[in-house]
């Protein structure tokens, strides 16, 4: 006989910056965490994670990430960011924060809980979920999802990459340099992520820079607030429309960090046309010439992890997921936080407490806000 599905009012699923802020929010607003060995109460929420311990994506990122070169890590609600040493390795400080966080919140999260679909049993948009699990299914009136891209890497498919005889990975397998000694790279993708590879890798050996299109660096600083408002207006219009969020460069350009400007400084910052084929032995150059390469590093980002929801069919027509703020347009059950507009760390914390907001109207039995 199948066990029946665990109950909880609404789901988070994700425990990085956005899902651990969208679960503050729902406590603040009454709804009771499902522990790991505790029955839920009327409202309640039950957070689940992929992860093996605390720290979302944070704790895959490569070694020479240092908190002073990531991109900035806002403080999660009601929880001071403590002083961090700026040349602590990313992968290491931001989990510790995070695992601090879930305790000082006293927020169980349940872990590793691999979530394979979400389903709508009746097929409305107004009854219950049912979210399927790799360790049991759980009965939901609304889902949270918070994530976020980290397991789904994009390759871009290549003519030959089958018959190349050499080493090709992705940016989120990448660790250290020092494998590569002496081993020339390509290095692959015109984002943030490529120019610290290529300025970290070409300290090495020799590398070569591909990209689709020239890279556009900007001129100033980017200033959050005017910038950054103007990126969260374009990308929120896409997402309004239900077509699939761009890369985060393709909105902000490039800016010239430290980083930026070493690999300039050393010749390195030096950009290939995007190659059209690979041989067993490199790569086919735009202009038909060969180059000779041992490995190809794919700094070409991610696409959300959101296939778990397909079931629901939330896809417009051009693949993207129409949404009105933080919730699917089409399905007010389902909130995304980290996504669209909410991809930074300071946009996943509004997401989070806008989604509460939502979540805490549509859910019956809910509580006055406390905030």
């Amino acid at each position: 006989m199948p066990t029946p599905p665990s109950l909880a009012t609404v789901a988070v699923i994700g425990a990085g910056q956005a899902g651990l802020s969208a679960a503050h929010h729902l406590v603040a607003r009454g709804f009771a965490p499902v522990g790991l060995d505790t029955a839920p109460t009327a409202p309640s929420v039950v957070v689940l994670d992929a992860g093996d311990r605390p720290g979302g994506a944070w704790q895959h990122r490569w070694e020479s990430l240092r908190m002073r070169t990531v991109n900035g890590i806002f403080a999660l609600p009601g929880m001071p960011l403590p002083e961090i040493d700026q040349e602590e390795p990313s992968r290491s400080a931001v989990p510790r924060y995070f695992a601090a966080y879930e305790e000082h919140e006293r927020l169980p999260v349940h872990r590793p809980v691999h979530v394979r679909a979400v389903r709508s049993p009746a097929g409305t948009t107004d009854g219950p979920l049912t979210i399927e699990t790799d360790r049991g299914d759980w009965r939901v009136s609304a889902v949270v999802n918070a994530t976020g891209t980290w397991d789904t890497p994009v390759v871009p498919e290549v003519p030959g990459s089958e018959r190349f005889l050499g080493e090709q990975l992705h940016s989120h397998e990448y660790v250290a340099a020092e494998r590569f000694r002496g081993r020339r790279v390509a290095v692959v993708g015109g984002g943030i992520s490529a120019v610290q590879l290529l300025e970290e890798v070409s300290r090495v050996t020799d590398t070569v820079w591909y990209t689709r299109r020239e890279p556009v660096f900007l001129p100033g600083a980017f200033v959050h607030e005017l910038d950054g408002v103007d990126v969260e207006r374009r990308v929120a219009a896409d997402v309004a429309a239900s077509r699939a969020p761009g890369s985060i460069v393709s909105y902000t350009g490039l800016l010239w960090t430290d980083y930026a400007l070493a690999a300039r400084e050393r010749g390195v910052l030096e950009r290939r046309p995007m190659f059209t084929g690979m041989t067993p032995h490199g790569v086919v150059e735009a202009d038909g010439s060969s180059t000779s390469v041992d490995v190809v590093l794919w700094a070409t980002g991610f696409r959300a992890s959101l296939d778990h929801l397909d079931p629901l069919g939330l896809r417009g027509p051009s693949g993207g997921i129409a949404m009105v703020g933080t919730r699917v347009a089409s399905d007010p059950r389902v909130h995304l936080v980290g996504y669209g507009p909410s991809q930074s760390t300071i946009g996943a914390n509004r997401a989070g407490r806008a989604a509460a907001r939502e979540v805490a109207r549509l859910v019956d039995g809910r509580v006055a806000p406390t905030d």
